[in-house]
Order: C-alpha cells, then structure tokens, then sequence
C-alpha cells in the first residue's frame, strides 16, 4: 500500500531537507559558538585595558600620598571597577557600583564578608576574584580572592604591574540595574610597597544582544530555508522523473498489449534516465527477437513433426485396413525420424534454458576415436587422424553430439570420403571434420547454422535431416567458450572446424 512518503519524490524531498537541516544546525551552533568567543575576547581585552589602566594610575602614584580616594575610575555602567588590598578590604569603587555577582559592595576601608562567617542571605562568592566562577576560567597565575594569601615574590615591584590577568563572569548591580559583565583581575604594587587587586569589568551586553539576535535569525530563518529546499527538490525531482513515468507508463501499456513492437520513449539529455530508456529500448529489441525466433521455431517445429506423424497414421490406417500391405519399414523410419527431431528438439529446450556445460576434462582424440568406431553403418567410413594432448574442459555428452551432428551432415553431402582429425593450433584445441562433396555457398555459411535452415540440395533428399544439427552443434560450441565455422579447402568439399579452449594448466 503507497503511503505519503513511498514516492521517489518525497523521499528525496525529505532527505535533502533533513541533511540541509542537519548542516545547518550545526552550521549554525558553530556560528553562535564562535560569535561567543570573539564576543568574550573583545570583552576580556576591554576590561583588561581598564583594569591595567587603573592600575597604571595606582603604580605611578607618588609615594607620599593616597591616592585610591581620587582614582580616576571609568564609568559604572560599562567598566565597573573596585580595588581592594591582599587582605580583601575595599580601597576604591566605581561610582554608583552597589554589587558584584549580586551581593552589597561594603563602603571603602571595610573588609568584604567571609562567606563561612555570612548568614545565609549574605552568603555568595561575589568576592572571589580568582576565576574559580562557573562561568569563565581564570588566565594567569594570580587570583583575586580578597581573603587569599600572596607570597612576596609572587608580588609585583614597587611600582609594577603584574604581566597577569584572571578572567571571570559575572554581574554587577551600578545605579540599581543588573547587568552581565566579564571581569578581569589584574595585581599593582604602588610606590609605598602596598600590592593590590585592580578589579574591572567590561559589559556583556553586546554579546548578548547579539548572541539573542543571530540565534532569532536562524531560528526564523530555518524554517524558511527547508520549505524552499524541500520545494526546490520536489520541483527538480518531479521534472528529473518525468521520463521515467513515461516508460513506466509505456511499459505498462505494453504489458497489456502484448506488443513487443512498441518502444518507450528516448528524453534527448544524456543522462541516467536516457540511458535507461534506451537500455529498455534495446532489451525490448531483444525480446521481442526472442519472441519471433520462439514463434518461428514452434511453427517450424509443428510442420517438421506434422510430416512423420502424417506419415507414420498413414501407414499405421493402411496397415490396419489392408494388414498385407503395412510397410514395417517405412512405419519405422518415420518413428526413428520422430525420434531424433524429438531428441532435437529436447536439446535445442535445454540450451534456450541455459543449461550450462560440466567442467570435466575430455580427451577430444579419444571422442573422436571412440565416436567413430560406433558408427558401423555410415555410408563411407570415417577417417581418423589425432594428435596427442588435446584436452578440453565441458561436458562429454554435449561434445559428443556436435561431432555426431557434422559426421552426419558430411555423411550426407560426401562424395565418397569423410574425415574428422583433432589437433593443437595456436591457443586452441581444433576438431575439423571434412567432406568431398559439393561444399556450402559462401552466402549460405552463416544461413546454415540457423535452426530449420536446410539448402535446397538437402531438402531434395529423402534421408535430410530436419536442419537442427548444426544450430544445436553451434550452440554447445559457443557454450562451452568456443566456435565453430565452416570454410571449403582447397581440395573442395567442405569442412567444419570446431575451436574449444584448452584448460587453464594448458
């Protein structure tokens, strides 16, 4: 039963959909992916470059003054920035700045809450500057924790700023609004000797919006993109199969007519599908001679059976009316004749089915020795001439019956000698059986190995065959890889050469 999906169409639709949504997925988390980075980096630089120039202020301060009171801190809202010393107490803040990661930034001098001491409500890492968040990994050696300990040497100079940068996210709370932000953490040590943690923030809200904005884009937009996809393949499929529904539909229409004569339609591209209607064109060819030679070869069958069995109730009704005049032997040759088209005619069925040849190694010498020597009752004797090694692979029987076949019709048209020899020429095994007749017509020697051919000379004579041992003996040659001709010697008559391949180890 054909579902919705069961046609060529659809299924290609479907899957060129499915691999361009695919594609696009992942095309699309690479995009965002990779927009998320750069979008960090350009973060990361921005509040590295505050927080360094912070720092640069407090380095290159005078000793004899404090200056973190009148720092001159960027604005809030887009670097929020607070400095603190080693033991986490808070020397500077950005204006307006009331919370980092959301818990209340402690007025300047006051030490920032130890989380194990806090209540529950003030409990939170919004002070750990060490990058040991769970949204962003710190770079460095240092960290930032206000509460940490910093071995002196791990401790910028006098006057210098660490090479270092932690990196972290979070959010900063700057004249009531919440916002995301990347910090970076960078260590200072002023010209009194004092090393503290310049803490800068660069906003993430470009990132964001833009991270929000492409993936609304792509998620509008794929959908679109697999409509037109979908259609695009349907649309190509349908006038890619179009000449395929033609032959289908010829086909059909011969199938129901039975008229191998018809052929399907060629399309005039060069593609698979003229390919495959000319390749139906030429197997329809094919049948159809099959069907003709079929036809031929069972009317031919049916009037060269009509005349022994007409024959033969003859004789039989006149033997029945009249018992003194049955003639035995006429009644006989008929049935032998009978008998041998039968024979005939069962081979020729087993060939067309393809029966194929045995694989047995055959000394064709010996056959022909053998072959010969039960024939008693030939008109002329056969001469034998054999050479040794001559071995050939097939099946005996088959063999046997393409030379009895042309002993037989040189027995008929000889003269007065026959001769069957076997030797080695080249990469073959040659067998050729001679006559001294009248020899075939050049344009009959192809003619001759067509099933119920027979030249007028051998239709004249009453002891003719039905003209089926030389299409079956040409058949089992090309069977088993082989040839057989037919040419006249120089000394006339006619000769048939039958060429097999020698086995393999040869």
């Amino acid at each position: 039963m054909r579902g919705p999906f069961s046609s060529v169409r659809a299924k290609a639709s479907l899957g060129a959909t499915a691999v361009v949504a695919v594609a696009l997925v992942a095309a699309g988390v690479a995009v965002l992916l990779s927009l998320r980075v750069n979008l960090t980096d350009q973060a990361d630089r921005a509040a590295d470059r505050a927080a360094r120039e912070v720092a640069l202020e407090i380095a290159s301060a005078a000793p004899d003054r404090t200056p973190y009171a009148e720092l001159e801190l960027p604005d809030a809202e887009d670097h929020p920035v607070r400095v603190t010393d080693e033991d986490g107490r808070t020397l500077a803040l950005s204006e307006d700045l009331q919370r980092i990661d959301g818990t209340a930034v402690p007025p300047a001098g006051k030490k920032a809450p130890n989380p194990s001491e806090a209540d529950d409500d003030n409990k939170d890492d919004s002070w750990d500057d060490t990058g040991n968040d769970d949204d962003g990994g710190g770079h460095g050696s240092h960290g930032g924790d206000g509460g940490r300990d910093h071995p002196e040497d791990d401790d910028p100079a006098v006057g210098e700023i660490d090479d270092t940068t932690d990196y972290r996210e979070g959010t900063a709370t700057v004249d009531g609004a919440t916002g995301a932000y990347r910090f970076a953490t960078v260590e200072a040590t002023d010209r009194s000797g004092r090393t503290v943690l310049v803490h800068a923030g660069a906003t993430l809200a470009d990132r964001e919006s833009a991270l929000n904005t492409t993936g609304a884009a792509m998620l509008l937009g794929l959908p679109v993109l697999l409509l037109v996809v979908g259609g695009v393949t349907w649309l190509v499929t349908r006038r890619a199969l179009r000449p395929v529904e033609g032959i289908r539909g010829e086909m059909a229409a011969i199938t129901a007519s039975t008229d191998l004569s018809r052929r399907v339609p060629e399309p005039a591209t060069r593609d698979e599908v003229a390919r495959l209607a000319r390749t139906t064109n030429e197997t329809l060819a094919a049948l159809e001679a099959a069907v003709d030679r079929q036809r031929r070869f069972v009317a031919d069958a049916s009037h060269e059976l009509r005349s022994p069995i007409a024959s033969l109730r003859t004789q039989l009704e006149v033997g029945h009316a009249h018992p003194g005049l049955l003639d035995v032997p006429g009644a006989v040759a008929d049935t032998v004749r009978l008998q041998q088209l039968a024979g005939d005619l069962l081979m020729l069925a087993r060939l067309d089915a393809g029966e194929r040849p045995g694989t047995a190694r055959t000394d064709l010498g010996a056959l022909v020795r053998e072959e010969a020597a039960q024939r008693p009752r030939d008109r002329f004797p056969v001469t034998v001439r054999t050479a040794e090694g001559c071995d050939v692979l097939g099946s005996r029987a088959q063999l046997a019956r393409v030379l009895g076949n042309l002993l037989d019709n040189a027995q008929r048209h000889a003269a007065g000698s026959v001769e069957a020899s076997v030797r080695r020429e080249g990469g073959w095994v040659v067998l050729a059986v001679a006559d001294d007749g009248a020899g075939v017509p050049e344009a009959e020697r192809e003619r001759i190995f067509e099933r119920f051919v027979r030249l007028d000379e051998a239709r004249s004579r009453d002891d003719g065959g039905a003209g089926l041992g030389l299409a079956i003996a040409r058949d089992i040659a090309e069977r088993h890889n082989g040839t057989l001709t037919t040419t006249q010697p120089p000394t006339g008559g006619a000769l048939f050469e039958l060429r097999l391949p020698p086995p393999p180890d040869h």
